[in-house]
């Protein structure tokens, strides 16, 4: 089906993005905007999705929030500025979807076990729901 029959059911494709090691160089627990180390050729990717009509859409897991290493706000706030980063070049990230949670968690509110962890698929669901995504038509880049 061609991108423009797609458009007229209301579907649009998306490539979801993990983040760490896939967008940004994995550091370990990253959440400090000047730390950010963005891939090679990554912000292109996101660009080249971008041109092609395709929603770009990150999912990540995040436990550092649930560790105490820091809060929600620093997650946001990182994503926010991956974003200005982008920009920069003409590009974006439409939706960031991030899990705060881990079985395990230190800080006793991010302590479940949710669909919303990779590699469960809640996150793309969340994702589903929020917007109209063709799922045949998009994929998942991610380091593992």
């Amino acid at each position: 089906m061609s991108m423009e029959n797609k458009e007229m059911q209301g579907k649009v494709p998306a490539v979801f993005f993990d983040r760490d090691g896939t967008l940004n160089v994995d550091t370990g627990y990253l959440h400090e905007t000047d730390k950010l180390q963005w891939m090679p050729e990554a912000k292109e990717a996101v660009k080249y999705v971008n041109d092609r009509g395709y929603l770009a859409i990150v999912i990540t897991n995040q436990s550092g929030v649930a560790r105490g290493m820091f809060g929600e706000e620093a997650v946001q706030a990182l994503h926010e500025h991956m974003n200005r980063e982008l920009a920069g070049i003409g590009a974006h990230i439409d939706a960031f979807y991030y899990c705060p949670h881990h079985p395990e968690a230190a800080v006793p509110e991010y302590r479940k076990n949710c669909a919303c962890r990779k590699p469960k698929s809640g996150l793309i669901e969340k994702a589903c729901g929020d917007y109209a995504i063709d799922l045949d038509g998009s994929l998942m880049v991610g380091d593992s």
